[in-house]
């Protein structure tokens, strides 16, 4: 692999073109589970009617780049890897960027209220108005939902990491570290609150359910089989369930022709994500973190579920990551630009000393868009994917 200069940064850009997407409901149902710990069988999973494109490109000139396209034929999309194989990851930084933004969201209705819905907290909650919602988690995942089931109109507050341009003049109700500033969701006077326990402490949490105002918990859980389930139960709880089965299946689709441009032989490399937060690795993050379930969609093994981590993310010293020889780095983007950028981060204690400092080879993720796990995943999967093997198949 060629070796350059890590203040050279290559951007791929990779355009998950599903605006366009057509999906059935037959085709959908028809449409294999996602595994992705290991490939179905194709014959076993029928292709789901879908398409995406991916655009990787880069200055031919050695301002990094080449450039590849690939659009999934909408009859043979399953559920498994089958772009071209790779052998190797190509050298230096790399920015993924999910170039479409845009929500897309279905008719929602007139919502059918009032609701009774169970709450991950186990209690059951009723919601009798829909016209003000909070929709709040640490990696912007119901707001996102919100938006996308055609709500977006009645939303009045958000968290920092739901920040696509349709929520941009919509008050966010958390501060430094995400923490959720009660007194601001108070104040905006909201008819229901959706949150899961990303956000919440024991302590917010009572003064929430304090309050008189409907709260409604979600499971937290970040796993590409759960995000059709929290989509269902968000359009629930918001009294458009018809709405949440459109969105779901139309999203469980999308996943499936994303999957699809992943290459399929990958040869396996190693991947750790670095959580960064100024001059210092803060967190390797592991199984149950979410970095496990995309870096497998993409054929990646994640680095601290390879070395035993038992929680979703614990610090690291440079030995241990040193140990953990990964491959490549993943970080987000604001992560990355508040450590310094690229030649801040081989000059952390072990990061240099591995493979994917040897080739100087990270991927930075926008930071609302990595661990979403919502509507707009596909397109993650294709941007990581195209960033992380230099193409998109």
């Amino acid at each position: 692999m060629t070796r350059e200069p890590a203040r050279l940064r290559r951007a791929i850009v990779a355009t998950a073109a599903l605006a366009g997407l057509a999906v059935t409901a037959a085709s959908t149902a028809a449409c294999a589970p996602i595994d992705t710990a290991a490939s179905a069988d194709p014959a076993a999973s029928p292709a789901a009617t879908a398409a995406a494109t991916a655009t990787a490109t880069a200055d031919p000139a050695d301002t990094g780049t080449a450039s590849a396209e690939s659009t999934p034929t909408p009859s043979a999309a399953p559920c498994e890897p089958s772009g071209d194989a790779v052998s190797e990851l190509p050298d230096g930084p790399r920015t993924a960027v999910v170039a479409d933004e845009a929500i897309r969201p279905v008719s929602a209705g007139t919502p059918g209220l009032p609701v009774t819905v169970d709450s991950a907290d186990g209690g059951e909650v009723t919601v009798t108005d829909t016209s003000r919602i909070i929709a709040v988690d640490l990696y912007g995942t119901l707001g996102e939902i919100v938006w996308s089931l055609g709500l977006g109109d009645q939303v009045v507050g958000r968290d920092a990491s739901t920040a696509f341009t349709e929520a941009a003049d919509v008050p966010v109700v958390t501060g430094d570290g995400h923490a959720l500033n009660v007194e601001a969701v108070l104040g905006l006077d909201p008819s229901v609150i959706l949150a899961d326990d990303s956000i919440l402490t024991d302590a917010t949490r009572t003064r929430l359910e304090s309050s008189d105002v409907p709260v409604v918990l979600f499971d937290a859980t970040r796993t590409l089989d759960g995000i059709e389930p929290r989509i269902e139960a968000v359009a629930t709880a918001l009294g458009v369930p018809d709405a949440g089965t459109e969105l779901a299946e139309r999203t469980a689709a999308e996943i499936c022709a994303a999957v699809a441009t992943v290459p399929a032989e990958t040869g396996d490399p190693t991947v750790a994500f670095l959580y960064l937060r100024g001059g210092n690795i803060k967190l390797l993050f592991g199984p149950g973190s979410g970095a496990d379930e995309l870096l497998a969609a993409v054929g990646a093994v994640d680095a601290g579920t390879e070395i035993g981590l038992s929680r979703e993310y614990e610090p690291i010293t440079s030995e241990a990551l040193i140990a953990s020889a990964p491959d490549a780095y993943l970080v987000m983007s604001g992560g990355l630009e508040s450590a310094g950028g690229v030649d801040a981060l081989w000059a952390m204690p072990g990061v240099g000393q591995t493979p994917a400092g040897e080739g100087q080879r990270v991927v930075d993720v926008p930071d609302s868009d990595l661990l979403t796990f919502g509507p707009r995943t596909a397109a993650t999967i294709v941007a990581l994917s195209a960033a992380l093997y230099g193409s998109a198949s």
